[in-house]
């Protein structure tokens, strides 16, 4: 990539940074949500913990750590989703497209936004799982840095699908930009090992980079081992989603600027 893009793409993350630095509302929002998910989850954790059972306690520190990796993938979900939206919201896409900067240029810039989002959302809960209830995510190792990525391009690639379906579909369809993802999180396997769902589910489960993930974690916790295995299907399922959805993206972009949609897709 030249430079000449990635003034483009600084271009567009600017931006939108613009609109959070003059704007506190916006900047609480952002951390609002991980913070109160780790609050309740957090509560719930501290009456496991004080149960006298190793069981318990390790229920606790699972439930806390599955909450707050999975805020990543919402995170990085809506950060891409609702960047998009904001150009929609200002019907700012056909200025945008009048400038050089291409498609692949935008999808760069959204990821670069959604990854400041979830580095401002998720690490004041993280922060404060760690103040309020001694529990330190990265004491599982280095590893969780790998199941932070891994989450982080589930939810581009989730966000990349709900970008195609607003340019097929329009504003109407803006509710999936806060919806789809947790509509996800009964097949994830966040909080329960996939052997808990029925057998039929559990292919369905296993075809998402998240219970993977997860089911990482829970060897982490548990063993103080590497599932090298689920982490590398993760990473490849994350791979074929990606490509998958930068496929179906790049072809609704198009249909979309045959149609003249760019510039009436706010209403």
């Amino acid at each position: 990539m030249n430079r000449a893009a990635l003034r483009r793409i600084w271009g567009l993350v600017y931006r939108h940074l613009a609109l959070y630095r003059r704007s506190w509302p916006r900047v609480l929002e952002l951390m609002y949500w991980p913070v109160l998910q780790m609050v309740v989850w957090g509560f719930v954790t501290a009456f496991l913990a004080g149960v006298q059972n190793n069981t318990a306690s390790l229920a606790a520190g699972m439930l806390l750590g599955g909450a707050l990796l999975w805020e990543v993938a919402l995170r990085s979900q809506m950060g891409f989703s609702i960047s998009f939206l904001e150009e929609i919201w200002s019907r700012n896409l056909g200025h945008i497209f009048v400038s050089p900067l291409r498609p692949r240029e935008l999808v760069a810039g959204l990821m670069a936004m959604s990854l400041i989002r979830v580095v401002v959302g998720v690490a004041p809960a993280v922060l404060l799982a760690w103040l309020f209830y001694a529990f330190g995510l990265f004491a599982m190792g280095p590893v969780v840095v790998a199941f932070l990525v891994a989450l982080l391009l589930m939810g581009w690639a989730v966000a990349l699908g709900v970008t195609s379906l607003l340019l097929r579909f329009g504003a109407g369809a803006e509710t999936l930009a806060w919806s789809v993802l947790f509509g996800l999180t009964p097949f994830a396997c966040v909080f329960y090992p996939v052997g808990v769902l029925p057998a039929w589910l559990q292919p369905v489960a296993l075809a998402l980079p998240a219970a993977h993930v997860f089911e990482g974690m829970r060897a982490a916790l548990l063993q103080g081992s590497i599932a090298w295995g689920h982490l590398g299907t993760a990473f490849a399922l994350d791979a074929a989603w990606l490509a998958a959805m930068a496929l179906v993206f790049m072809r609704q972009f198009q249909t979309a600027r045959v149609r003249g949609a760019l510039l009436n897709i706010g209403e």
